[in-house]
């Protein structure tokens, strides 16, 4: 485990991808904290085809939106688009070199291989509390949108 000053970030370049549709305080907090822990946040917002590929279904918000939203965000220094040439997190180092992969604790267990490639080239991976309060799934179904 590292440990820093409170004022010192110890990574220079992380990474948090994710879907962010129907942006909420979830996002939020994700965001925060993975800005929390290093200098510059490069946050990967899916395309409207791996979201689709990997949901199963449609976005409410279409991509572009989605990266508007997320861009806005002030704890974002850059938005990439994530899509099936950068799915796999060692793909998204290649292309972006960052210290630390950043995630909610819902995607942990399934994740060792991708945080044994990682270690193999330097980089770390985070994973934050998941916010229980709410999720885009819960949203979606208050809203009652179906599957598009």
């Amino acid at each position: 485990m590292r440990y820093c000053k409170e004022e010192q970030k110890p990574y220079r370049i992380g990474y948090v991808p994710g879907a962010f549709d129907l942006f909420h305080v979830g996002h939020l907090n994700l965001l925060r904290r993975s800005k929390s822990r290093c200098e510059y946040l490069i946050a990967g917002v899916l395309t409207d085809e791996l979201f689709e590929h990997f949901k199963k279904r449609k976005p409410v918000i279409p991509y572009e939106q989605r990266a508007a939203i997320v861009s806005a965000v002030s704890y974002v220094d850059r938005v990439v688009p994530v899509d099936f040439s950068n799915t796999y997190k060692i793909d998204a180092w290649k292309r972006y070199h960052y210290d630390c992969h950043f995630s909610g604790n819902d995607h942990g267990a399934d994740w060792t291989r991708d945080l044994e490639q990682l270690r193999e080239v330097g980089a770390d991976m985070e994973f934050f509390e998941y916010t229980m309060a709410t999720s885009s799934t819960a949203i979606r179904g208050k809203m009652d949108l179906g599957d598009r």
